[in-house]
């Protein structure tokens, strides 16, 4: 469970806040009572969540690049962060064959560019790097990576994803090394995440976006690569798992300043063409996919991840079932359609989010008393 009273008033710097997971997370922690900066480019896509929802009458938003590292470490020394979750990125692994130096200067050069900011500003900080499952060697095995495979990526996008946890891990080991975090007073994570899916993705080459476009203007949709199996989850269940790592490392950084992977039940890595046909069904009016049968760039046919260690040491888990997630993708997207204030919308999945979180925290409690009372019955009967 969060703990709202380390997330009041800290100031938290989130790169990447104009994208559509940054936008979910930029709302979350302006509700706990952060006080967030957000820099980055302009919004990716037209639409956007962050102009839909309102993220920018709620923040304080800079326009910046991250492989502009002058005017990154500018905004860094400004904004004196106690917390820095980067998440700015090239984020889409079609785009990289389109346009790999983009995509490597962003990710490789952007994430050196954060860390060396750190390093040399000698602030104390939690860091925690966003990257992607995508960053494991895939062997197209049937079980889970876990956070000590072989990190790879054959395409441009997963490799630069890989490269960046071994920036991480680089910079962890040679400059703030979690047994000296004391004197160093900066811990530093990764976290890598499935296929996070949500309203307000307007993601170009990315299944959901282009269903939702398809179904709102009332077209057949063409999906690329059916039979692909991928770990599907609701945004806000790994953007739970960035802020455990963040309160966790800050308290206790030998224990949690490592990477972490944060994904849906296993019973939730589905085919591509099952998120489709779920997707169809829940929108109605007709909404209807078809194969695309031209040939497209290379793409892994099977990614889980095996999330124990974060469950085991953070007592994280996904909470929100898959046909759930889907539901609330649908009501999202539906209120875009229908005009209706996304700000609203967003802020009050976040809160019914929080809500599933809190009941079951209560219901984990009453069932651990009544364990309890029925052993203290057993030993003095």
């Amino acid at each position: 469970m969060i703990d709202h009273s380390f997330w009041r008033g800290r100031k938290v710097l989130l790169t990447g806040h104009t994208g559509f997971k940054g936008g979910w997370l930029s709302l979350w922690l302006e509700a706990l009572g952060a006080n967030v900066t957000g820099s980055a480019l302009a919004p990716p896509t037209t639409p956007s969540l962050f102009v839909k929802a309102k993220i920018a009458r709620r923040i304080r938003s800079v326009q910046g690049d991250i492989r502009d590292f002058s005017g990154l470490k500018a905004i860094i020394a400004e904004c004196r962060p106690e917390v820095i979750i980067h998440m700015a990125a090239q984020s889409v692994v079609g785009r990289g064959y389109e346009d790999p130096l983009e995509t490597y200067t962003s990710n490789v050069l952007g994430t050196i560019h954060v860390l060396e900011c750190v390093r040399q500003l000698r602030r104390p900080c939690v860091v925690l790097n966003v990257t992607s499952d995508k960053c494991y060697s895939n062997q197209e095995w049937v079980w889970g990576y876990r956070e000590t495979d072989s990190l790879g990526g054959r395409d441009p996008y997963s490799n630069s994803k890989a490269c960046a946890e071994l920036i991480t891990s680089s910079y962890r080991a040679s400059f703030f090394p979690p047994s000296s975090s004391a004197q160093q007073r900066v811990a530093l994570a990764s976290a890598r995440a499935g296929n996070v899916i949500g309203g307000g993705d307007w993601t170009s080459y990315q299944l959901v976006p282009d269903l939702m476009r398809a179904f709102i203007a009332g077209v057949p949709c063409q999906i690329r690569n059916p039979s692909a199996v991928r770990p599907w989850q609701f945004v806000l269940e790994p953007l739970h798992g960035y802020l455990l790592v963040c309160e966790r490392i800050a308290k206790d950084a030998p224990a949690f300043a490592s990477g972490w992977n944060f994904g849906p039940a296993d019973e939730d890595a589905k085919p591509v063409s099952w998120i489709a046909k779920e997707l169809a069904l829940a929108w109605g009016h007709g909404a209807i996919w078809t194969c695309d049968q031209e040939p497209r760039f290379h793409e892994a046919q099977l990614l889980k991840l095996d999330t124990s260690k974060a469950q085991r040491l953070l007592d994280w888990h996904p909470v929100l079932p898959l046909r759930d997630s889907l539901g609330w993708v649908v009501e999202w997207y539906k209120a875009f359609r229908d005009g209706k204030d996304l700000e609203v919308v967003t802020r009050s999945q976040i809160e019914r989010y929080e809500h599933i979180l809190q009941n079951e925290k209560s219901e984990i409690a009453v069932a651990g008393a009544a364990e309890a009372g029925s052993r203290a019955r057993l030993a003095t009967a």
